[in-house]
């Protein structure tokens, strides 16, 4: 299998489906390498999906180069696009630039960040250093206080018509590849009709160039809420949560480890070294 490349992903462009997921580590990116994945995100939701938290915006530059790097050991024949998180693109182009290319650095052959036509001078920033960009536009999460939570966007038609000109511009622009987030269907198609570059879906329909979901989420490896737009197609959690309580119910009884799962001596050494710990008989000096 070749390596997956940005120019390759663009040239899927209305070919076929781009299978897209999100990764946090080796053995995940593994997986979904195995699988057939053409894109792996170490996204920013590696704050609330491994860490903990319960935004997004807790995800720093040091914690995404950490999983980035854990990701690109993998050899993954995916791309590998690093998530730059909060702040990491929104001070200066020098800085940008700079965070971006930790991101290369670390093993991601292209970078993704959030927001449409003020994110412009940044994007045309790393485009000429070289890094290719995707895009992201819809629900951005990074922007979750200034939009008022999780909602889907676009719903009315001068929103719309202002996601539509901003696919537009970040097309125009260079990027190779646009994920947009929890939009109405037929807005997703139209904005996916209009611009020369694929489109990534996220809980916006099926009419985009391909679609991405969280690795967590995919393989039901979570017990918080799961949107609407997300279809488990297993249930690792009550998988792993089974066999955890198998295991420690053996530990409990001793069947765990049995004869075949222990490493055994062999009985002549065995037989010297239990005679060596013998007790020895000492003789008690006479003193009278």
């Amino acid at each position: 299998m070749e390596k997956i490349t940005a120019p390759s992903i663009l040239a899927q462009k209305g070919q076929k489906k781009i299978k897209m997921i999100t990764a946090y580590d080796t053995p995940s990116a593994q997986i979904a390498d195995k699988a057939g994945a053409d894109i792996i995100l170490v996204g920013d939701s590696l704050a609330t999906v491994i860490l903990g938290y319960e935004t997004t915006l807790s995800a720093t530059m040091d914690a995404m180069i950490h999983h980035t790097a854990a990701v690109a050991r993998a050899k993954p024949h995916s791309l590998v696009v690093g998530d730059m998180p909060w702040l990491s693109f929104h001070v200066s182009e020098e800085e940008t630039i700079r965070n971006a290319a930790r991101f290369i650095h670390a093993g991601a052959q292209a970078v993704k960040l959030e927001g449409g036509r003020k994110r412009l001078n940044v994007i045309k920033s790393l485009l000429n250093a070289e890094i290719p960009v995707m895009g992201h536009l819809g629900l951005t999460p990074q922007s979750f206080y200034n939009t008022g939570g999780y909602k889907v966007q676009g719903k009315t038609s001068k929103l719309a018509m202002d996601l539509v000109e901003e696919a537009k511009i970040l097309s125009n622009a260079g990027i190779f590849a646009l994920i947009l987030e929890c939009i109405p269907d037929k807005l997703a198609q139209i904005i996916t009709k209009s611009i020369n570059i694929p489109t990534i879906g996220i809980g916006s329909g099926p009419y985009c160039d391909g679609q991405v979901l969280v690795f967590h989420d995919v393989l039901g490896l979570n017990f918080g809420h799961i949107p609407k737009f997300v279809r488990p197609y297993a249930n690792f959690s009550k998988i792993g949560v089974d066999a955890l309580s198998k295991f420690f119910a053996d530990i409990e009884s001793g069947k765990f480890p049995a004869d075949n799962e222990s490493y055994h001596m062999d009985k002549a050494i065995l037989k010297e070294l239990t005679s060596s710990l013998k007790p020895k008989n000492k003789k008690v000096a006479n003193l009278s």
